[in-house]
């Protein structure tokens, strides 16, 4: 847990990294405690991501930069770039879960050829989502996951293309998989 003071400084100490985290929280609050903990928990491995700190009390440039207004929310950034907000608390494994996605999907941008977009998007209740997602690491598949319940914009958007609802749906070079499909999804990833 790595405390910042503004947004500059967060730039500055998170620059280089291809995954970040920042979490927002208020130092009086029992929720941003409760997510403070849960991730301080999730990062005692040694694998895991940054996480970067920000007690919105005294750090006052943040999530007006971003547009967040509740606390305590994670930030999650690529390559320096906003990706997502996870507001609430959440537990321990839920945040230990996401970082390990960021981990591998870091070891695999190292190892393997982005030769397909792969987008998955799901919400954390969903067993399915999780399956699909362990499927897709099983086959060394690097992806990028969006939880629609914390980004309405993109499920607004998932509803416009595929008709659905339901999660998961998996977006490979802008082919629509709803569901946890296997023989279409290998047919797509060309997994034999």
């Amino acid at each position: 847990m790595i405390p910042v003071n503004s947004h500059s400084d967060f730039v500055a100490k998170a620059s280089g990294n291809e995954r970040a985290f920042l979490l927002l929280y208020k130092s009086a609050g029992d929720q941003s405690q409760c997510a403070y903990q849960s991730l301080e928990d999730a990062t005692k491995s040694k694998d895991s991501m940054p996480v970067y700190v920000a007690d919105v009390n005294q750090v006052r440039d943040i999530h007006v930069k971003f547009g967040i207004d509740s606390v305590p929310s994670l930030l999650v950034f690529r390559s320096g770039k906003f990706e997502n907000t996870i507001k609430g608390c959440h537990n321990s494994d839920y945040y230990k879960a996401l970082m390990e996605d960021s981990v591998f999907q870091a070891k695999a941008s190292n190892v393997l050829k982005a030769s397909r977009q792969v987008t998955v998007y799901s919400t954390p209740t969903c067993s399915w989502c999780n399956t699909l997602k362990s499927w897709l690491q099983k086959n060394n598949i690097r992806y990028t996951d969006i939880d629609i319940s914390q980004n309405q914009k993109a499920a607004e958007s998932l509803v416009r293309r595929s008709g659905q609802q339901g999660v998961p749906q998996t977006d490979i070079n802008g082919q629509i998989v709803v569901g946890f499909n296997q023989p279409r999804l290998k047919e797509l990833l060309e997994i034999h």
